[in-house]
């Protein structure tokens, strides 16, 4: 019998990010269909078998898919047909299974996403100098907490 790893999922306009929470991983096998399938089947360490298969929301391109097999996942960058944000995950409308979940390091919003490659694109001369400048000077605001913080944890 065979169990389900847990899945996290992110989107950028262009791509979904999966990872597979799964250590020490063998045998480990993705396969992506044009029509938007992903099936993953792999070994744990105790050689128990993990597969899941997913129904995608909208078409992908298996080409231009990548996995990349570390000591504690499996990543798998899949590439869509068509740039355009994803409503859900799933083509289903329920509810996703428990196994599926949001991944919040890598998730991103539509306008940020704009947002970071109109920051990447003004990263040079005095844009980013600007920037970090802002960025200090919100630090320094929150320093200026700490004292605050350490008198009360002293009575």
């Amino acid at each position: 019998m065979s169990r389900h790893p847990e899945v996290l999922w992110a989107q950028r306009s262009d791509k979904i990010y999966l990872t597979v929470s799964l250590p020490d991983a063998k045998d480990v096998s993705v396969k992506t269909e044009p029509q938007g399938l992903v099936s993953f089947s792999a070994k744990g360490p105790h050689d128990e078998l993990f597969d899941f298969t997913l129904e995608l929301y909208g078409r992908i391109v298996p080409e231009g898919s990548k996995v990349n097999i570390g000591l504690r996942n499996i990543l798998c960058s899949v590439q869509k047909e068509q740039k355009a944000w994803w409503k859900r995950l799933l083509q289903s409308d329920g509810k996703p299974a428990p196994y599926i979940k949001v991944d919040w390091n890598k998730w991103c919003d539509e306008d940020e996403e704009e947002s970071m490659k109109l920051e990447l694109a003004s990263d040079d001369g005095d844009g980013g100098l600007g920037r970090e400048e802002d960025d200090d000077s919100s630090d320094d605001e929150g320093m200026l907490y700490l004292p605050d913080l350490e008198k009360a944890g002293g009575n």
